[in-house]
């Protein structure tokens, strides 16, 4: 079932958009999405948060200070799949 505001959330950001699609391609740091994205680390870092906040993103190194690893989770991964559903030409 989709959770339409879920879907909201991120197609209203490009940033949030970008994050889920680089972290499908593979796990990363705040400092790779950010050089990928080239967007200031500070947005990197509130959007990896807001993201982790709706469990789209996962930390996998949550003890760690810098450097830290995140991944995207199943829950990101069909908010991906209805985006594409929602956006694909006909």
């Amino acid at each position: 079932m989709t959770d339409w505001n879920l879907v909201s959330f991120v197609m209203a950001s490009e940033p949030r958009f970008q994050v889920l699609i680089n972290l499908r391609k593979k796990v990363s740091t705040p400092t790779e999405l950010t050089k990928k994205m080239d967007v200031p680390i500070s947005r990197t870092s509130a959007v990896l948060k807001e993201l982790e906040e709706k469990g789209l993103v996962k930390c996998l190194t949550p003890s760690r200070r810098k450097a830290k690893m995140f991944d995207i989770t199943d829950k990101g991964e069909e908010i991906l799949k209805d985006i594409h559903e929602l956006t694909a030409k006909e």
